[in-house]
């Protein structure tokens, strides 16, 4: 049997850290991301949740085949460095994690973008490891994409073939983006650009919103599904802007199946029947229909997928 993988996941709110092995996560425990102020100063705590998994694992580095860090932004996965990203963790491309991981832990080292580690996983362990051309939307922080083709993952020349659906435009009078882009995906419907959407609204100060301390998706899909007039426009408005990235992906990708994943999606129900819809009815596919699916692993993919690639590099 193969050496378990430490695996982790650097979300935007969240990093996540698990113990895996041959696709089952033994332990897994998560750290506030604090991306905002940069990933040098997570490090030490990151280091201390991977050492309180193996205490609890009873394993030794020694044990360990190696570390994998599904990581969002451009990643160059040769040499193992994140090249750009988008605010969160804005300090990264300049940390060598490489050095970082053989210094801390004596153990082989893996980078990949973490929406390509969420498909991954997903094409392993998941809804689409019966498909050779897959792709995937992962709604979070922002919104990543990535895709298989041919049973190979797309990266391209730079490392940005498939990952920058969250970054194709949908409005080009639209807002400008974190990436300095107008009108992207992420500025239409996102975690981090939903309150500026919300209270944009002309009606916000009559919502129930105006008194969150947080706006949130899960605020939003609860109070649309309560009648709440701006949550309900919120509501349209990002379900549109997800089915038009996912319109782009599927022209773009020609994928058989295409796979919705991440924090947002624990609202699905409301999510993936307009979109099939929407798909069924303005996708140009005339062999037939694509597979809209939710992910079998909405919160853990990211960490199966960057582990099989960790173990297999």
């Amino acid at each position: 049997m193969s050496k378990p993988v430490i695996a982790i996941d650097m979300g935007g709110t969240k990093i996540k850290a698990g113990i895996v092995q041959q696709g089952i996560i033994h332990s897994s425990l998560s750290i506030d991301a604090d991306s905002g102020n940069g990933l040098r100063q997570r490090l030490p705590h990151l280091q201390e949740a991977i050492e309180s998994l193996l205490n609890q694992e009873g394993l030794s580095t020694a044990e360990i085949a190696g570390l994998g860090i599904a990581s969002p932004g451009i990643v160059d996965s040769i040499q193992k460095k994140i090249l750009s990203i988008d605010k969160k963790f804005g300090d990264a491309p300049g940390i060598d994690l490489e050095e970082w991981c053989l210094k801390t832990f004596n153990i082989p080292f893996c980078i990949e973008n973490d929406a390509r580690s969420s498909l991954w996983g997903e094409w392993k362990y998941g809804k689409a490891k019966n498909y050779d051309n897959a792709a995937i939307i992962t709604l979070g922080t922002g919104v990543g994409s990535a895709a298989i083709i041919g049973g190979k993952l797309l990266k391209g020349k730079h490392f940005t073939a498939g990952i920058l659906g969250g970054h194709s435009v949908i409005n080009y009078n639209g807002r400008i983006c974190n990436c300095g882009n107008k009108g992207c995906v992420e500025t239409e419907a996102s975690t981090w650009n939903v309150e500026t959407i919300a209270k944009s609204d002309i009606n916000f100060a009559e919502s129930p919103l105006t008194h969150a301390p947080v706006i949130d998706y899960e605020l939003v899909f609860r109070l649309a599904a309560e009648g709440d007039q701006v949550a309900l426009r919120i509501r349209e408005q990002s379900v549109k802007a997800w089915s038009a990235c996912a319109i782009n992906l599927i022209h773009a990708y020609d994928p058989e199946i295409l796979l919705f994943t991440g924090g947002i999606m624990a609202s699905s129900t409301q999510i993936i029947p307009f979109i099939r819809q929407h798909i069924e009815k303005h996708a140009w596919t005339p062999w037939g229909t694509v597979h809209i699916e939710e992910g079998v692993f909405p919160g853990t993919a990211a960490l199966l997928g960057i582990a099989h690639l960790t173990e297999h590099s």
